[in-house]
């Protein structure tokens, strides 16, 4: 992991302006949050396939791809992927609580990855790969931890090692470039494989 002295420099303005931008598939602003709805923000490998894991969940109203977690204002992919940063790629998820629940998005970060693997995801190695969960709220950072805890123990039985998925506030959170918004959408034989483990989650609400 890089260290904030190393990190780069990055800008001041933004790769993409938000408000500009609409939802390929749903159709919503990407940076829209309706009154009421709530926001969560995961990283578990590759953006492109876990932005579309997200956008085909009921009750969600927009999604999006940035970087978070990192030291770089206003990082460009390129220099995510040079691992001096310190960013992950991070999918937001805007969602109606009255539809969904936060419960549920958890129970589909947690099986739609492998969060043992530390910095990476398969093939897909460097800290931008790491996994985490970006808590917007104190609620938010209580259900996750308890969600990894009660996640650790199924993936204990089925075999696999420690989770090292990291519970953390968000921060900042920076929308990457216009390209990778819904990217599978646009380029529906990109490659970005889901590293699900096979272990379910069971959510209690």
């Amino acid at each position: 992991m890089i260290s904030p002295s190393a990190a780069l420099p990055g800008r001041e303005l933004p790769i993409l302006t938000p408000g500009t931008a609409f939802h390929e598939v749903l159709g919503t602003r990407i940076d829209a949050v309706p009154a009421d709805a709530e926001v969560a923000h995961f990283a578990l490998g590759c953006f492109w396939g876990a932005e579309k894991l997200f956008w085909q969940l009921p009750g969600v109203i927009t999604t999006a791809v940035g970087y978070a977690g990192g030291f770089t204002p206003n990082p460009t992919y390129e220099e995510v992927c040079s691992g001096r940063t310190g960013h992950t790629e991070t999918v937001r998820v805007v969602f109606d609580p009255t539809k969904t629940s936060y419960i549920a998005l958890l129970a589909a970060f947690w099986e739609n990855h492998d969060p043992t693997q530390g910095m990476r995801q398969g093939n897909d190695q460097g800290t931008q790969y790491r996994s985490v969960i970006f808590s917007t709220n104190a609620d938010q950072q209580l259900a996750a931890e308890a969600s990894r805890d009660d996640f650790a123990h199924r993936l204990g039985t089925a075999g696999y090692g420690t989770i090292t998925t990291e519970i953390t506030p968000v921060g900042e959170f920076y929308y990457a470039e216009r390209y990778h918004q819904q990217y599978l959408e646009k380029n529906p034989n990109g490659y970005c494989p889901i590293h699900a483990t096979g272990v379910k989650c069971e959510p209690s609400a």
